[in-house]
């Protein structure tokens, strides 16, 4: 049966962190270009929101990220020189990744206020209706993409929807935790959401991985919200008032999610999308079971 509920034809990518756990690398380069095997962070967030039948992009951007709203533009200079060697193969992989004109914006968080102003700062171009939003340093890796799965549970819930993913009891502080209702469709309801609690205090082992479906309602939340934990506008804060009058919905996500905001999950996302990759998976593992072999060496001398 075909949903009733509004259609979520918008997606926010805020793109306006400065990245300074990637520093110096991020002293000139925005940590959302930096690439994952061949292509920059913030193109798999893309990828993913037009696989979820997302039509229009939204980038809240910051200073020095100019470079983003360059790569998804036109490169003639660059079309011209691959013209000339004969790429063509290159170009048509280049035409893939260009957005039909009119179907991405681009509007300035100016000041870093945290994830609810970022968030806050779409308002006007999303107006009022249901929208995604993307944290692009969270890279989904499985046979669909996160938000794919998310907007799945939508056409059967409606309200508001999250991705979830489960961590050790004892790693509930570096997350936001949900509580886990009575099941629904292919997730749960919601009914507590909690900022890093302390393992005793957490109401389960659910966190929120960087996938949501949002209703307009949040805006007008965020636009009267005080700032929470490190001084800045947390947007969990206005989730956690939004859902005193609507419905949240988890639904736990079936692939893996990496932290490409964090070193660890950077690497760790390269490998594993090398790995997936028909040209380099042979060489890519073979490299690696060298380097194992070799550090086991060193570990035992």
């Amino acid at each position: 049966m075909k949903s009733s509920f509004r259609k979520v034809r918008k997606a926010v990518i805020p793109v306006a962190g400065l990245g300074t756990r990637f520093l110096p690398a991020t002293k000139s380069m925005p940590k959302e270009m930096l690439p994952v095997v061949d292509r920059p962070v913030v193109q798999y967030a893309v990828d993913e929101a037009l696989e979820a039948g997302v039509e229009h992009i939204v980038f809240v951007t910051g200073r020095n990220k100019a470079v983003i709203e360059d790569y998804f533009d036109l490169h003639p200079e660059l079309i011209g020189t691959l013209e000339q060697a004969g790429k063509v193969a290159e170009i048509k992989s280049l035409e893939t990744l260009l957005p039909v004109p009119g179907t991405t914006s681009f509007t300035r968080q100016q000041a870093p206020h945290g994830l609810g102003h970022a968030v806050w700062c779409a308002r006007d171009i999303i107006g009022d209706e249901p929208f995604a939003l993307l944290l692009p340093d969270m890279v989904s890796f499985g046979k669909r993409g996160c938000l794919a799965e998310i907007m799945e549970l939508y056409g059967e819930t409606g309200g508001n929807v999250i991705a979830v993913e489960q961590c050790q009891s004892h790693e509930t502080n570096k997350y936001g935790i949900v509580g886990q209702g009575q099941a629904t469709g292919s997730g749960f309801e919601v009914t507590a959401m909690v900022e890093k609690p302390k393992p005793a205090d957490a109401p389960s082992t659910y966190y929120i991985n960087g996938r949501y479906i949002l209703q307009p309602e949040i805006f007008t939340l965020l636009g009267t919200q005080a700032r929470g934990a490190g001084g800045e506008i947390q947007l969990t804060d206005a989730m956690v008032r939004l859902a005193d009058n609507q419905a949240f919905f988890a639904r736990p996500f079936g692939g893996r999610m990496f932290d490409c905001g964090s070193k660890e999950g950077f690497i760790q996302a390269n490998v594993a999308f090398a790995l997936k990759r028909a040209d380099l998976k042979g060489s890519v593992l073979e490299a690696l079971r060298e380097m194992i072999a070799e550090n086991d060496r060193a570990a035992a001398a």
